[in-house]
């Protein structure tokens, strides 16, 4: 038995999960048949758009030039207008910093020449070497060499407009800039041998002392890799000016540019440490020198001026290097090229485009219509302000208006009002005329009869006037008590009326006030925001300016100082040659004609100095 009902019971739960999983199989069903209609839905969504797709491509797109590359070069790039501006802005800023680079080699180069005639031997004194003096000629040609770079980078800069094509392929102006960077670097190729010499001359002085050597064998290594540097630019200046002069492949052609300005900027950071090395090492050398015995103003000063131009050459070097690692990715992109394509620019490309950009210029310049003439913006401003406060004082007004016809309405209806009590006061008048009339003809009629029947008559009308007064005194108390209440009242609520009218019409000339007011105090906001930021910048051009005034003050004084005492010195020069030239020219005519001068000179020891020097200058003439 009770394995029967171990195996019923077993069947109850089985029927009970069968049941189960025939419900979970009929949903699965459902959910099935969803799923595919659902799919079914997409499919015809898609076919629907594919075809509408292609026959908008069928229709639109009569043939598609960007598919093949080599039809796709034949197309003419649109001309790229911000691509110009951006190239003739960053232009201008390399041809400002290459001025200040030249101006620091300029004076580089002549500084170094004046130490030259100064150290280790004063040119003024006793004669320099023939290494130096041929140095010193070299150094004085640097202007020569270094001019042209500005001259020529000037020339590229102005090339660069809205109206040209800027890539290497058109930019024709850089080879002449790569051919005078080039001139100035085999200039200081040039002068290099005699730049180390000198530096051994110096160590061979007798007061050169062993750290003062050590430091000129680091500036002797310092000028190496300055010169290698340059060397370096050169190579790199010279391949970016070669796709204006030669065709290259386009694929090859933009690898090899890339290439090349990422190594042209590495190149220029490894400038600016090589000279900002050198200009440490002739610090150090400078604060040597001062410890020297025979050290002169005039070697200090030239040092000086020296280290000032290395300074300013290492800050152009510095600034050179990070602008150029900042336009990186603006040089080494394509600005100009088919669209869908990467094909490099060619020159009859770029000519093609500058003729479609002068017909498309033409051609909006025929249809374009003159603009109205518009109304300045801070008029405009005024105007807006005036009229916002206008709309305020008109919105105001008229609101004033529509309370003063409401109150002179009520004021009439008042006016009825009082009208109509007045005449109704007039009806009850003439009334009490009449009645006062009726009562003295009744007394009068009672006075002209019996005297009985007038003390009767008058009795009997004292008496009825007398209930009649006392009625009317009561009729006239009620309504007199009325009335007064009746005033009081109207005159509480005429009160109250004035009153409510006085504070509505206060209550909206104050909010339109409000909101004039807010308004007028947001414009205000908005000008004193925009005259901070003017006033912002303007003392920040006043501080740059001025220390732009003070650093041009500053240079020109060291250059006026440095002028004056080598025309001091160059003065000295020629006033001992001229007094040697005498001597000399005395002394020659002493050997040529010894009696006559002996004869003078006996003579005038006798007469006195003067006549000697007399004698002596007759002679000479």
């Amino acid at each position: 038995m009770e394995t029967i009902e171990r195996l019923q019971g077993d069947k109850a739960r089985l029927e009970v999960k069968a049941q189960t999983l025939e419900r979970e199989a009929k949903e699965c069903r459902m959910r099935t048949e969803e799923c595919q209609q659902q799919l079914r839905r997409c499919q015809s969504e898609l076919n629907r758009q594919v075809k509408q797709s292609s026959s908008v491509i069928q229709e639109k797109v009569p043939f598609n030039d960007t598919k093949f590359s080599d039809y796709n070069s034949l197309n003419v790039p649109p001309h790229n207008r911000r691509h110009q501006l951006k190239a003739r802005d960053v232009a201008g800023q390399a041809l400002s910093f290459l001025q200040d680079l030249v101006a620091a080699l300029l004076n580089f180069h002549s500084y170094t020449e004046q130490r030259v005639h100064i150290y280790p031997l004063d040119s003024s004194i006793e004669p320099i070497s023939p290494l130096n003096q041929k140095f010193s000629q070299y150094l004085h040609e640097n202007a020569a060499f270094v001019r042209p770079l500005e001259d020529s980078f000037l020339q590229l800069h102005q090339s660069i407009t809205e109206d040209t094509v800027t890539v290497l392929e058109t930019v024709v102006k850089l080879k002449s800039f790569a051919d005078n960077f080039s001139s100035y670097t085999h200039f200081l190729q040039k002068i290099l041998p005699y730049q180390l010499k000198s530096l051994e001359e110096e160590c061979e002085a007798t007061l050169c002392t062993a750290a003062l050597t050590a430091k000129n064998q680091e500036l002797q290594s310092d000028m190496k890799r300055v010169t290698s540097v340059f060397e370096k630019l050169q190579n790199y200046i010279n391949l970016l000016a070669l796709p204006s002069m030669l065709s290259f492949d386009s694929l090859c052609l933009k690898t090899l540019t890339s290439a090349v300005f990422t190594q042209l900027a590495a190149c220029l950071h490894s400038l600016h440490d090589a000279i900002k090395e050198m200009s440490k090492h002739y610090n150090q050398k400078a604060s040597l020198e001062q410890e020297l015995p025979t050290v002169t103003q005039k070697l200090c000063t030239t040092t000086e001026c020296l280290l000032g131009s290395l300074g300013s050459l290492t800050n152009s070097t510095g600034k050179i290097a990070t602008f150029f690692s900042n336009n990186l990715d603006f040089f080494t992109s394509s600005g100009y090229s088919p669209r869908g394509s990467t094909v490099a620019l060619n020159p009859l490309q770029a000519d093609s485009m500058l003729a479609n950009k002068k017909k498309a210029a033409a051609y909006i310049h025929a249809i374009k219509k003159p603009r109205p003439q518009s109304v300045p913006y801070r008029e405009a401003l005024s105007n807006r302000r005036i009229l916002t406060s206008s709309t305020e004082s008109r919105e105001g007004l008229t609101q004033q208006v529509q309370q003063s016809q409401e109150k002179i309405a009520r004021l009439e209806q008042e006016k009825e009002h009082w009208l109509l009590e007045a005449q109704l006061g007039k009806v009850r008048l003439e009334k009490e005329n009449q009645r006062i009339a009726d009562l003295e003809a009744q007394l009068a009629a009672a006075l002209g009869g019996s005297p009985n029947s007038q003390t009767a008559a008058a009795s009997t009308l004292s008496a009825q006037s007398h209930e009649e007064a006392g009625t009317e005194q009561k009729v006239g108390d009620e309504e007199s008590r009325e009335q007064l209440i009746k005033t009081h009242y109207m005159a509480r609520v005429g009160e109250l009326t004035t009153q409510l009218q006085i504070s509505d019409s206060k209550a909206v000339h104050f909010h339109s006030e409000c909101r004039a007011l807010a308004k007028r105090l947001a414009i205000a906001e908005k000008s004193r925001e925009t005259l901070s930021e003017e006033v912002k910048l303007a003392n920040q051009n006043i501080t740059r300016l001025q220390d732009e005034l003070a650093t041009t003050k500053r240079s020109y004084e060291d250059q006026l100082s440095m002028m004056s005492d080598h025309l001091c010195s160059m003065n000295e020069t020629l006033s001992k040659q001229r007094e040697e030239i005498d001597t000399l020219k005395l002394g020659s005519k002493v050997q040529r004609e010894p009696g006559g001068h002996r004869g003078v000179v006996v003579a005038a020891g006798s007469d006195g100095k003067s006549t000697c020097w007399n004698h002596l200058k007759k002679s000479l003439s």
